[in-house]
């Protein structure tokens, strides 16, 4: 059944056909298999999943030639104190010159700060290896093209940094610790809880400063940071990079954002352990790419999950590139706040988002999809679409689309917001299973479910501004839902 904006300007969802609400506490839960009866596992149903079909074909991980370079040959030395930086810039620059290859780190703890890729070189970083990056912020001088938080501006380089290469990876089994914790890096953000104390220095001035900068459409090369300013790197940054892979290794201890491709394409993510839980510790932040494929992957993250963005407000606006064609597959999202998020950091775009097969929960985790957006970041997001989602549980909504985040509606451009469509997804326990609001005259548009199943849930479902809201076999508690809800305008 299909309710319309007519029927579904609202506030929140009270009872159902029958006296069943959206909500309320329900029976033990079934199995999942028991969930998906009608439609089977990974069928979808969905005409957008062809596409998801495209990008698995489209996207392909590079491959490198046969030579090999030990970073122990330029000097490296694996007993976690000597200064490998040297010598990983010439291993590096040795193997792109050479025509490409592979750059190994064999087992030890290797010292360093900035590492810069070049095309055709895979950081391989052996079993037993772990790089260990310093913790002086000179370490990550001279300032680099970044972002910060979506906008752009010279920073600290990220840990691991390219700018317009190609073919470039990071692979094996070893581990990048970023020595992030209450001693450095992470006090920055200025809240104690992460270590910051009255008097620290702290990013708060750095950040104000540069959105300023940004919203007075001040020249990128004139928004220069780094030293003597506060503003976290990233852990790992390809910027306009083209056919990158990141695959296998175990990330610790970032300062910010982790896997951070930006303006690229041609991205794949696979059997990557993201282990870090500091302030901003998102695992992967895809932003303004085309052609990402995130597998196997688990996250252990400070902050969400996974999150898709386009910018942010005036320096999106500018930059005006969207984030299109991205699928999730077989991944473990474990903490902390959304496990696939979209947004906040809309404005030049998202669409064609696709998940499938994944697992998330835990009792540190917040929602499983979370869209977010406001009428400040402007743009769109379309065409998501989730299927065969195991959900275990959550301190907070199943599925939360909420154009109130942040700003709220204190802007000039109201985002669009369209053609979200989930399937075959089993949430065992969760705060509640939606909260939707569009804005009165923005409303949310076509947003179907499809099969699922919430359980056990502690109250109603928010649900306000929607046009198109379509519910198949799907049931709360135990009991099915099947009509449109007693409601009330905003």
């Amino acid at each position: 059944m299909t309710w319309s904006r007519r029927n579904f300007l609202a506030t929140s969802v009270a009872a159902t056909a029958g006296g069943a609400a959206l909500g309320g506490i329900g029976p033990a839960s079934p199995a999942w298999a028991a969930t998906a009866a009608g439609t089977p596992p990974g069928t979808g149903g969905a005409p957008g999943w062809r596409r998801a079909a495209e990008i698995t074909r489209r996207v392909r991980p590079p491959r490198f030639p046969a030579r090999r370079f030990a970073v122990t040959d330029f000097g490296a030395a694996g007993d976690g104190t000597t200064d490998c930086t040297e010598a990983f810039r010439r291993a590096i620059g040795a193997c792109h010159a050479a025509g490409g290859g592979h750059v190994d780190v064999p087992a030890g703890t290797f010292l360093t700060g900035a590492i810069h890729l070049l095309s055709g070189v895979d950081l391989h970083v052996g079993d037993g290896a772990t790089i260990l990056f310093s913790t002086d912020p000179a370490a990550y001088l001279p300032a680099v093209y970044t972002r910060f938080s979506s906008i752009e501006c010279y920073n600290y380089s990220p840990f691991i940094y390219a700018y317009d290469q190609e073919n470039i990876a990071v692979t094996g089994s070893g581990t990048l610790d970023g020595q992030g914790g209450t001693e450095h890096w992470w006090p920055w953000v200025g809240n104690a809880a992460y270590g910051w104390k009255p008097g620290d220095p702290e990013e708060s001035a750095d950040w104000a400063a540069l959105q300023d900068m940004a919203d007075r459409g001040v020249p990128v090369k004139q928004r220069v940071f780094g030293a003597g300013h506060y503003l976290r790197p990233n852990f790992l940054q390809f910027y306009r990079c083209r056919s990158v892979l990141v695959e296998g290794v175990t990330l610790h201890r970032s300062p910010m954002w982790q896997i951070h491709p930006v303006l690229s394409e041609n991205v794949t993510v696979r059997d990557v352990h993201v282990d870090s839980r500091g302030p901003n510790n998102d695992g992967c932040d895809p932003e303004s790419c085309s052609g990402v494929v995130i597998q196997r992957c688990v996250f252990d993250a400070g902050d969400d999950s996974i999150a898709i963005k386009a910018g942010r407000g005036a320096d999106g606006r500018r930059v005006n590139v969207p984030c299109e064609d991205v699928l999730i597959e077989d991944c473990d999202m474990r903490i902390r706040y959304g496990a696939v998020a979209i947004g906040s950091d809309t404005t030049g775009g998202i669409r064609n988002v696709f998940v499938r097969r994944c697992t998330m929960g835990s009792p540190n985790l917040y929602f499983g999809l979370y869209i977010k957006t406001n009428s400040v970041r402007g743009g769109f997001v379309e065409n998501v679409y989730l299927r065969d989602i195991h959900i275990s549980s959550l301190l907070k909504e199943t599925i939360s689309i909420d154009l109130y985040h942040g700003e709220g509606d204190t802007g000039s451009y109201p985002p669009l917001v369209r053609n979200i469509d989930i399937r075959n997804l089993y949430c065992d326990t969760s705060r509640a299973p939606l909260f939707i609001r569009g804005y009165p005259d923005d409303p949310l548009h076509d947003i179907s479910l499809v099969n699922c199943t919430f359980t056990n849930v502690q109250r109603d479902s928010t649900i306000a501004n929607i046009d198109g809201l379509t519910f198949d076999r799907v049931t709360v508690g135990g009991q099915p839902v099947t009509t449109p809800p007693v409601i009330g305008n905003t």
